[in-house]
């Protein structure tokens, strides 16, 4: 039977207990309509709670809550339990609430995510032995730093990771000690980018912590510094640690403006970014900018004018591309919006230090 999330935005008058009250009365009912309750989450502070249920589908689901207590969820997705074990620490009410009649579990949802991705040196043979050594080794360390913070690798692949983090406090510490330990060990071999992002499991998306995800895995993208967070992520570490602040001459923080910005950029990007014709007007015309709107906002969030901004775009997916050798530099050079394999070639060169050709070699 399929597993689903519900998220229910909870008025000021509603606390724990009271949604302790219409989670018993679900489970009560649940046999009328086929379901099972498994848990679920309640933030206070935010004004969310999460139910974990299994059910025949999503109609069953809100008749069971509207019987049970008359507050049917806002919004419902469909997860895998593993996954919301992997965020989230749990698929069953916590062992201390399981012994009481009444489950009280004033426990968040909200998690901060973070995503590292590890890009190695061009000139390195992608079939090497030491490519394989510095990998390894450098896996092996950021393994056992989300470990030691309490964290949890959510998905690990040999360049990506992301995990999840109860304490936005661990999540920091741990992403400044990664970056110590990559930039002092493998700074010849490997370039990195550390996302930080906060955020709950249900929103308008489709999946869990979706946009929580994507926007850590665009700041990583498109802002090249060894970490980037939300200004979220920042102002909740500093009320966590009275007297102690983000250095932003280390760490690259982006505003809920400036993120804003990026969520919408970087969605028209995806779609026109292989296009030939592409120039800077087109983005203007689409997004509502003036020509020196785009401009300004650019070289505020990512340091870099339109049309630099859309050739490194390109660049960065034609050296993934090249990496996975499945096609010729010509091939790629037109695949990634170049006219020319010659100025493709060029292009490549100036950014990477290594012309195509050698790439894998």
């Amino acid at each position: 039977m399929p597993i689903y999330m519900d998220r229910h935005d909870i008025p000021e008058s509603i606390t724990a207990e009271h949604v302790a009250q219409m989670h018993r009365a679900d489970l009560k009912i649940e046999h009328l309509y086929g379901c099972k309750g498994m848990t679920y989450w309640c933030d206070e502070k935010r004004r969310t709670a999460f139910c974990l249920i299994q059910a025949p589908n999503m109609k069953a689901i809100e008749a069971m809550h509207d019987h049970a207590h008359g507050d049917v969820p806002h919004r419902i997705i469909e997860v895998e339990s593993a996954i919301v074990e992997s965020f989230l620490g749990r698929i069953e009410d916590p062992e201390k609430s399981q012994k009481t009649e009444l489950n009280i579990i004033n426990d968040p949802a909200f998690r901060t995510i973070m995503v590292i991705k590890l890009h190695k040196s061009p000139s390195l043979d992608a079939t090497s032995k030491k490519l394989n050594t510095v990998i390894t080794n450098a896996n092996t360390y950021i393994v056992n730093a989300i470990e030691t913070f309490l964290g949890r690798v959510v998905l690990h692949k040999s360049d990506y990771f992301l995990s999840s983090f109860t304490s936005v406090t661990n999540a920091v510490l741990c992403a400044m000690q990664i970056q110590s330990i990559l930039k002092e060990s493998f700074k010849d071999n490997l370039t990195f980018q550390i996302g930080l992002n906060a955020g709950v499991p249900v929103t308008d998306k489709e999946k869990i912590f979706e946009d929580t995800i994507i926007l850590a895995e665009r700041l990583c993208h498109v802002i090249r510094r060894p970490i980037v967070m939300t200004s979220e992520v920042k102002d909740l570490y500093e009320s966590e640690n009275l007297k102690t602040f983000i250095d932003e001459r280390a760490v690259h923080v982006v505003s809920a403006n400036d993120a804003k910005f990026l969520i919408a950029f970087l969605d028209l990007m995806d779609k026109e970014w292989h296009n030939p014709v592409l120039r800077p007007n087109t983005l203007e015309k689409k997004l509502g900018f003036s020509k020196s709107q785009l401009y300004r906002k650019l070289m505020a969030t990512v340091g870099k004018s339109p049309n630099e901004f859309i050739k490194e775009y390109r660049l960065n997916n034609a050296l993934v591309w090249l990496l996975k050798g499945a096609d010729t530099i010509s091939e790629i050079a037109y695949k990634t919006g170049f006219n020319s394999p010659a100025y493709f070639s060029k292009c490549f060169a100036d950014k990477f230090g290594i012309p195509p050709s050698k790439i894998g070699n």
